[in-house]
């Protein structure tokens, strides 16, 4: 569980001293001091209840959006059926795409089949009974982004697809129970790797979660595997993402062609699931909230 500021732990404003000490009962203070050590010290921008509340509008519209893509997604349809389908839901929703043109990104959507790991770019791939397909969204929402992603069944699962979906579902929900101030950015990592690795699975290292809301990428980094206790703490404010990306087999990956898809290296299956929390003062909130 997520570990709630002790009165004798550093008070997280910096100063040196016990929190018992220093910024507890000030939480006014306590905020605005945190909220310039660690954009000054990590470049992390914290964000206010204004700013929670339009990321939140845009969670809605992403978590709509995968919602619409469950409905949707079938054998004999294609990847890009399902990047016109969020493309278009999207900008009927006055908001953008944001993958679209991010660093030269082609499509409206992330979509990674089976051995895909992420960053699949839709196109001509029909989709086969037995797939697992990861759909990954982020929308801009009057300057807002929220991220989520989750893997669909296509069609009937095989026992190795229901692992692996499984797998990368709990590894999410264990790593959301280890988010709250006094926490660490090492506690998440640890939890994931420990969990996954004692299912036999492998956790991708490549990738990490990232801080969002202002901009697409923030930071901090939020790698998916760690040391408990080690990294930045975790404080009121701050707004990420996990997502974690599980393999059946080995953590090894490939880069294709398209300078995007990864690809597990042994050709093993491949599944994730996102969320965008938000760290408050007892623990944390799903901004992009889905049963696990």
């Amino acid at each position: 569980m997520a570990k709630k500021m002790g009165r004798n732990d550093p008070c997280p404003c910096g100063s040196g001293l016990k929190y018992k000490k220093c910024c507890s009962g000030k939480s006014t203070i306590q905020h605005q001091s945190v909220k310039k050590m660690y954009a000054q010290k990590y470049n992390i921008r914290l964000k206010e209840k204004g700013e929670i509340q339009k990321i939140k509008r845009a969670g809605r519209l992403v978590l709509k959006t995968l919602d619409l893509v469950e409905t949707q997604i079938k054998p004999g349809i294609t990847t890009d059926e399902i990047n016109t389908l969020v493309h278009e839901f999207t900008i009927k929703n006055g908001a953008t795409p944001a993958p679209l043109n991010y660093r030269g990104f082609p499509k409206s959507v992330c979509v990674s089949v089976n051995e895909e790991i992420c960053h699949g770019i839709p196109g001509e791939r029909i989709f086969q009974d037995g797939d697992i397909a990861n759909v990954d969204v982020t929308s801009i929402l009057d300057g807002y982004y929220a991220d989520v992603n989750k893997t669909f069944f296509v069609g009937s699962p095989s026992p190795e697809a229901r692992k692996i979906v499984k797998v990368a579902r709990e590894s999410l929900k264990v790593a959301l129970a280890m988010v709250g101030p006094g926490n660490t950015v090492g506690d998440i990592g640890w939890a994931i790797q420990k969990y996954a690795e004692g299912e036999g699975c492998s956790v991708v290292e490549e990738f990490t979660g990232h801080g969002i809301g202002f901009t697409f990428h923030e930071p901090p980094q939020v790698p998916h595997f760690g040391r408990k206790g080690e990294g930045i703490r975790l404080v009121p404010g701050m707004v990420f993402t996990i997502e974690p990306m599980v393999n059946l087999g080995s953590k090894e990956l490939l880069i294709l062609a398209d300078n995007w898809t990864a690809v597990t290296k042994d050709g093993s299956l491949s599944a994730q699931f996102e969320q965008t929390v938000l760290v408050t003062n007892n623990g944390y909130e799903s901004l992009t909230p889905f049963d696990l």
